[in-house]
């Protein structure tokens, strides 16, 4: 008898009428040993905005194509049908926003990240073709198992291959170069990547209950326990009777503030403890800035104020970027590069990068200021700052600009006839008079 049968007789599952249970209902999972009472972590709320706030940011980051020119510096390439997809349509049911914001919610919930590469082989001539990337999918993490050939069975030591098992129980095996792996920086081996919820399991886990603590609290309609009191012997059953009464007139929103009629000789006294007496919201907060350090969210984008405000907030977003997103932006980008561009390409010099200039998007004034600095500098051609602010370019906008007034220090007052010796360049005329 197999062990799914084996379950089904010893949970009353059968054909001849018993009782059934599910998977879901309580009944079989405490038959099982499982504590359904467990608060999982994406119900508590600090660790739900954090994922939200990095999962969120990796989605608005648009995605470019470089090439490099002549002179080595960097130019948009051309989009072809294989970077179409990887920029504008990762898959048919995706948009970029919502696909990069699913692999950053898996890498941080699970430690890691899984995408597939879509490919297909097209003909070239008679022998021979290429490969064309066609789509890239996401793939739950938690149906996800790596394994690594570390013996070389396979032909190559060190290849990793990817199981994966499908929500219709189909079972597929795929290679390395045709999966993309993001990971935490978390990391003993730089494989697998770990994730917040199993390294700080006590903190999160301690956060929830409070959270459940204070649902309970206002279910009974926010009022402390209360001790009954009789004069006299009362019988197992009728102690039982009494409390069952007075916890259906005590307990619960709709009784809060209601006047309880005692009988003569009985006595209610509740019990004044408050949650000020545990530092109840002093520590919630801790664990909160916690778990928000852990995941490097700053505290004024999980709500805390105390210390930031609205005037240091950019200087905040710029930390933020600094301090958590560009070590997550490199990652994606390798990982982007190695699988997702030949050999050739990289040898040309292509590179994806993100834009994370809109991160730092200032006020208009700021802004504006930002932008007519380096076209004075000539760090930006005029088209180049108003395609930065989504402008038309303009004819002659191509031209870099500069101050007239700036001149190589080698020079500096050759238009007053000085030498660069800081002397005058015809010392015998002067001599002569």
């Amino acid at each position: 008898m197999g062990l799914l049968n084996w379950l089904r007789n010893a949970v009353g599952i059968n054909d001849a009428g018993r009782e059934s249970a599910n998977l879901n209902e309580n009944k079989l999972l405490e038959w099982l040993g499982i504590d359904r009472s467990h608060p999982e972590a994406i119900n508590e709320t600090t660790y739900y905005i954090c994922l939200k706030v990095l999962s969120e940011t990796m989605g608005k980051l648009p995605l470019k194509l470089y090439a490099e020119d002549k002179a080595g510096g960097r130019i948009r390439a051309p989009v072809d049908d294989e970077s179409d997809v990887v920029l504008n349509r990762p898959n048919p049911a995706m948009t970029p926003a919502t696909f990069w914001s699913t692999m950053e919610a898996n890498c941080n919930h699970f430690g890691n990240a899984y995408a597939w590469i879509q490919r297909i082989s097209i003909p070239d001539g008679r022998f021979g073709g290429r490969i064309k990337i066609t789509g890239l999918w996401p793939m739950r993490s938690d149906y996800v198992t790596v394994y690594m050939d570390d013996a070389g069975i396979f032909g190559n030591r060190g290849q990793l291959y990817y199981h994966y098992r499908t929500d219709t129980g189909n079972e597929l095996i795929f290679r390395q170069d045709n999966i993309l792996h993001l990971k935490t920086w978390m990391t003993w081996d730089g494989v697998m990547g770990k994730s917040v919820q199993d390294i700080l399991y006590s903190t999160v886990a301690g956060s929830g209950y409070a959270q459940r603590y204070l649902e309970k609290l206002y279910e009974s309609g926010l009022t402390a326990s209360s001790v009954l009191q009789y004069t006299g012997d009362l019988d197992e059953n009728l102690r039982k009777q009494l409390q069952k009464k007075y916890n259906a007139l005590l307990s619960g929103a709709q009784n809060a503030g209601k006047v309880v009629a005692l009988p003569v000789g009985m006595t209610l006294s509740p019990l004044s403890y408050k949650l000020a007496d545990a530092q109840f919201m002093e520590l919630k907060k801790y664990s909160a800035l916690q778990i928000a350090a852990a995941f490097g969210v700053k505290p004024d984008q999980i709500n805390d104020y105390e210390k930031s405000s609205y005037s240091s907030s950019e200087a905040q977003q710029l930390a933020f970027l600094t301090d958590t997103m560009l070590y997550r932006l490199a990652q994606y980008e390798q990982e982007i590069q190695y699988k997702l561009l030949t050999a050739e390409q990289r040898a040309a010099g292509m590179i994806y990068k993100f834009n994370e200039k809109v991160l730092l998007r200032a006020t208009a004034q700021v802004q504006m200021q930002t932008i007519t600095s380096g076209i004075n500098n000539g760090i930006y051609t005029p088209n180049e700052a108003r395609n930065l602010l989504d402008l038309p370019s303009r004819e002659g906008g191509d031209v870099l600009i500069v101050n007239g007034n700036y001149v190589p220090l080698t020079s500096v007052g050759a238009a007053y006839g000085l030498s660069q010796k800081g002397g005058e360049e015809n010392n015998d005329s002067e001599n002569e008079w």
